[in-house]
């Protein structure tokens, strides 16, 4: 499907039938679109969803497609963080029109830095509230001139997994976050494995739960006795 920004290539996961909402999923640095595609399936088995999964603007080294430059981790570079940011709003404000699937229903997920651009575009200033937050060894962005939405995220739907052994981004920024989102209000759901820079497989079931539950189905009896 062609949302409009064929310079910026992604991968287009279909719905079995009638799909109840949408699953972007954000890859990490150095990787492309090609990357998190097994994760829609392993998430998603049911293909209840659409997933998409973007490719990157930035083309850097050692290679591989980037959201921003890192000089410091937990601090982006402000410049390519900010031309990253407008380029992955602009392109995700098309897909509620171009799915005919309401924002509401779209869960916005990423792994590394694209854990970093699903908080940042979820809760960025002005934007609109997802069904729900997946942030996978990430952390919450600290740039200048930049803050989360904090305030809005009371009651939303965020889902945090971290390696305690991950020598990339540390647990504690997963800690931080989770702390963060949850003195906002936030429904947090909060996941820790012993294990490096990866996704523990072992909490691929959890986050299935969680998706399920962010995401329900649009076709849902109602219960007995309900009006």
């Amino acid at each position: 499907m062609s949302l409009g920004r064929e310079s910026w290539p992604h991968q287009f996961r279909s719905a079995a039938g009638e799909p109840d909402g949408a699953l972007v999923l954000l890859h990490g640095r150095g990787t492309d679109e090609f990357d998190l595609v097994p994760l829609l399936d392993a998430l998603d088995p049911e293909h209840r969803l659409i997933g998409l999964t973007p490719r990157a603007p930035l083309s850097l080294p050692p290679g591989g497609a980037h959201w921003y430059i890192v000089r410091r981790v937990g601090y982006p570079d402000p410049e390519t963080f900010f031309a990253s940011y407008r380029e992955l709003s602009a392109w995700l404000d098309v897909l509620p029109g171009a799915l005919d699937v309401p924002w509401e229903r779209i869960v916005l997920g990423g792994f590394s830095m694209g854990a970093v651009m699903s908080y940042a575009t979820g809760l960025g200033p002005g934007r609109p509230t997802p069904a729900g937050i997946m942030a996978l060894s990430g952390f919450i962005p600290r740039v200048e001139g930049f803050e989360l939405g904090l305030e809005r995220a009371a009651g939303l739907p965020v889902a945090i997994a971290h390696g305690t052994a991950d020598p990339v981004i540390s647990v504690e920024f997963g800690r931080d976050a989770h702390r963060r989102l949850e003195g906002a209000g936030a429904d947090v759901g909060y996941w820790e494995s012993p294990v490096p820079h990866t996704i523990d497989p072992g909490i691929v079931p959890d986050l299935r739960r969680w998706l399920g539950a962010a995401i329900p189905s649009a076709t849902e009896p109602a219960s007995e006795g309900s009006a």
